[in-house]
């Protein structure tokens, strides 16, 4: 008797919209930006530091803003189920770094510089350049309120363009004051908003009263020469902050950093106050901005710390692995060896010569699972091994291993020599 047999259909999961995987093929980029920018951070004494994933919903409404798209329509947030915390995502990582900077009193022996690096999560409209779980380096520096700390951050990311093989992003510059500034600019922006009326769309009417300065990152076609002409901020600046403002200016000509300054730049958040910066590129679309940041001198105290002096930056990783695509930049992961063993000698003593070659140092892929001599030698070929490294019954017996070139650009021939030998030939021809 036969039985009936159904196959059961099983659900295909897919990632969620806005959420994504960083594959193989895509990491060594990765790596590469990573690598690069922590030696950068080094080089200017920034020290790593690592926050959790979520906080507090307060934290961000609380720094971020209440009014802010943020706050209002981006995060991710609920209620714990276990013990009714309110709980958030985070979208951003300057607030985290803020919290945990007071809560182990990290500025107890004077200034810090740190940075951290990670996911943050914000329920955005997914386009290129812009996903729901994204990631950034952040960078925050503590109890300094000198225009040079200003300064060095912005020629710190000058610099790292520069060690990625990154060009023509331009830095823009802007000083929104202080908050007594800001609060008579607010006035000033309100009544000219309501001589225009007419042109506000329903976004910036929702804005007017609640966080005017936004309305002037607009990015609607019909109010952009409305915006052109409001009045500017940085023309309302008392002594202190112009004075601020004009060293920092002086610092980066000296430091031979080009600029513009765009008086219409006031960062989303509303933390923020004296200096604004973003560094923009014309080659992503609508997702230009790659790193922005600026001072928040008040966020600590706001957040129940001493009041302490700071100033900060964060770098859209997805915008610029973008970038270095569109330059051309590459990097690989490519092995040291792949090693080929056919025949059952060389199959039982294959695994022991593969770490005897990585504790030398070298990368290397060894083949398993069997196969003949040429579908190996094919596989080798595709994982871009430097050189093919032959373990046949033959080497065995002749205790003795080949040795193949497997790229045009390595120099050499195809010789036999022992694992010794061998070992030293490939070091002295590593990358």
């Amino acid at each position: 008797m036969v039985e009936n047999s159904t196959k059961i259909k099983t659900t295909k999961f897919q990632s969620i919209k806005g959420f994504y995987d960083i594959l193989p093929e895509h990491t060594p980029l990765w790596f590469k930006l990573e690598d690069v920018a922590r030696r950068v951070l080094a080089q200017y004494g920034y020290k790593n530091i690592r926050m959790p994933l979520v906080e507090a919903t307060d934290l961000f409404v609380r720094s971020v803003g209440e009014h802010t798209d943020i706050v209002e329509k981006e995060m991710y947030a609920w209620q714990d189920a276990l013990n009714g915390d309110k709980l958030t995502l985070r979208p951003e990582g300057t607030a985290g770094c803020v919290r945990a900077v007071i809560e182990s009193n990290l500025t107890y022996n004077g200034p810090v510089r740190l940075w951290y690096s990670g996911a943050m999560f914000r329920h955005e409209n997914v386009q290129k350049g812009r996903q729901r779980q994204f990631h950034q380096i952040g960078v925050e520096a503590f109890g300094f309120d000198s225009p040079q700390v200003d300064a060095e951050q912005i020629v710190m990311l000058a610099r790292l363009w520069r060690e990625l093989g990154i060009q023509d992003v331009e830095l823009q510059i802007n000083s929104i004051g202080d908050a007594h500034e800001r609060a008579e600019y607010r006035n000033v922006l309100i009544a000219y908003f309501e001589q225009h009326m007419e042109l506000l769309d329903e976004d910036a009417k929702r804005r007017l009263h609640t966080n005017p300065l936004r309305i002037l990152d607009t990015k609607n076609p019909r109010m952009q020469a409305m915006c052109e002409a409001a009045p500017k901020l940085i023309d309302c600046l008392g002594d202190a902050s112009r004075t601020h403002f004009d060293s920092l200016c002086q610092l980066l000509e000296a430091a031979g950093v080009a600029y513009a300054i765009n008086a219409r730049l006031v960062r989303g958040l509303d933390y923020y106050n004296r200096t604004v910066f973003e560094w923009v590129t014309t080659k992503l679309g609508a997702q230009g901005t790659i790193a922005g940041g600026g001072r928040y001198d008040a966020l600590v105290e706001r957040l129940g710390g001493d009041a302490t002096p700071a100033c900060g930056f964060g770098i859209g990783l997805e915008r610029v692995f973008l970038l270095m695509q569109e330059y051309g930049i590459t990097a690989d992961d490519a092995p040291d060896v792949y090693l080929v063993n056919v025949g059952e000698l060389a199959e039982q003593q294959a695994f022991a010569i593969t770490e005897t070659l990585r504790n030398a140092g070298l990368n290397v892929v060894l083949h398993a699972g069997g196969g003949s001599f040429k579908s190996q030698m094919k596989k080798a070929d595709r994982s871009q091994a430097r050189f093919a490294l032959i373990l046949g019954d033959d080497e065995v017996a002749n205790q003795q291993v080949t040795l193949k070139p497997m790229l045009a650009t390595v120099k050499g021939e195809q010789q036999q020599c022992s694992v010794e030998m061998a070992i030293a030939y490939l070091m002295a021809n590593k990358d």
